[in-house]
């Protein structure tokens, strides 16, 4: 199959399905993240200036094994910790952070069949995954209240169930194999259907034009009576009614992503200071990496980096010992609120370290040619899709009245 790059290209047909490897242990899946993040490293700046999209660094990732890390042993998988997990996707995300975004939300989607899905569905899922298949969204839909209304609709027609409506904001779908697609069934109920890619009905348009994470294809999926599978079908809206972590594995990924630019950013600003950037003309020294106020600012955001990354290492942990025993709903919030911790932290480090960038390294930075821009652009749309303002609210609310947090992949 030829990929092509064209922008608000339709395509229907699915990708090759690729042989995966099979990863048994965590020190394995490191080993494979820090192998994706070597090959995707080399191209990352030109990808994002020109908008090609990733396909040989993700077909990487998943001829590596990458994507059934955190299935259960008892599926084949690895299952690897959540400290892991993070550590897998931020050391990604310091090559390439479009890359890292890709298959995000997989990890989250096989979150859900493992919460709600029957031991036959998770058969199916979980030993498609580990043959090379890839999982993507196809939830968020524009034009509505928010982003847990749906207008797409799922019926039972003379052919079976079939699905139909418009999505957007779906990161992956260009490259899966399964789009996941959330919508209303015949009962009034939201529901979540594994689509097939190639059936008919189902096209997905690479028409992402945000100024960050530029090649992540986060476009459009159109849906006409595409045909799914009975037994593709999840109860997702029950896990509003049983805690969990989902939503909290969800959100530490998303959390390793903004520490991955964070990182980049600060290493991109230390090697143009002291390779390019001329000192200051009141400064007297001789080189900008002797400035002593450029010296204090590397070393506070390296501390701020250090404990973004502490923190986040702090919610895998929590996350690991959550999910060692049956959840209830003070271990479900316990676990999301370690995750908003950290995300705050990751949030503001990311956008702090990619505007100071340009501060340290002076007006040269600036210059197209070494496209730079892309950490701020990267951290600014990354970061938009969980507001810190209501992780903030979140963690004051748990911490100062017991409150608990909402349940669904945002908290």
């Amino acid at each position: 199959m030829t990929h092509s790059n064209a922008h608000h290209a339709f395509r229907d047909e699915a990708p090759p399905l690729l042989p995966a490897a099979l990863i048994e242990n965590d020190a394995q899946a490191l080993a494979a993240a820090h192998e994706v993040a070597k090959q995707a490293r080399e191209g990352a700046a030109r990808r994002d200036r020109e908008r090609e999209l990733p396909w040989r660094e993700l077909e990487l990732f998943t001829r590596l094994g990458l994507g059934g890390i955190r299935i259960p042993r008892a599926h084949g998988g690895a299952e690897v910790s959540h400290v892991t997990l993070a550590e897998v996707f931020r050391i990604i995300c310091v090559a390439d952070p479009a890359l890292g975004q890709i298959p995000q939300n997989q990890f989250g989607l096989l979150s859900v069949v493992e919460n709600v899905g029957s031991e036959e569905q998770q058969r199916k899922v979980f030993a498609g995954i580990l043959a090379g298949r890839r999982l993507a969204n196809a939830g968020p839909e524009r034009n509505t209240k928010n982003t847990l209304e749906l207008k797409a609709r799922i019926t039972r027609g003379e052919r079976g169930l079939e699905v139909s409506g418009e999505k957007f904001y779906s990161t992956g779908a260009l490259f899966a194999h399964w789009v996941a697609v959330k919508a209303i069934d015949d009962n009034g109920v939201g529901v979540l259907g594994l689509v097939e890619r190639g059936v008919p009905g189902l096209s997905i348009v690479d028409d992402w034009s945000g100024f960050g994470q530029r090649t992540t294809a986060s476009g459009t999926v159109l849906l006409d009576r595409a045909p799914v599978a009975d037994d593709l079908i999840f109860h997702n809206s029950r896990l509003a009614e049983v805690p969990s972590i989902q939503g909290a594995l969800s959100q530490l990924i998303q959390a390793a992503i903004d520490a991955g630019i964070a990182e980049a950013a600060i290493d991109d600003a230390i090697a143009f200071v002291r390779e390019r950037s001329r000192p200051w003309v009141d400064a007297g020294v001789e080189r900008a990496s002797e400035e002593l106020y450029s010296i204090a600012e590397v070393g506070r955001l390296k501390v701020e980096l250090h404990a973004a990354n502490a923190l986040l290492e702090r919610a895998g942990q929590v996350l690991d010992e959550v999910a060692a025993a049956p959840i209830d709903a003070a271990a479900a919030a316990r676990a999301s609120i370690a995750v908003a911790e950290a995300k705050v932290l990751t949030t503001e480090i990311s956008l702090t370290a990619s505007e100071k960038l340009f501060e340290l390294a002076g007006s040269r930075a600036s210059l197209a040619e070494f496209n730079l821009d892309r950490h701020w652009r990267n951290a600014r749309v990354h970061t938009l899709h969980d507001p810190v303002r209501w992780k903030v609210q979140a963690v004051g609310a748990y911490h100062l009245n017991g409150a608990f947090p909402a349940r669904h992949s945002w908290i």
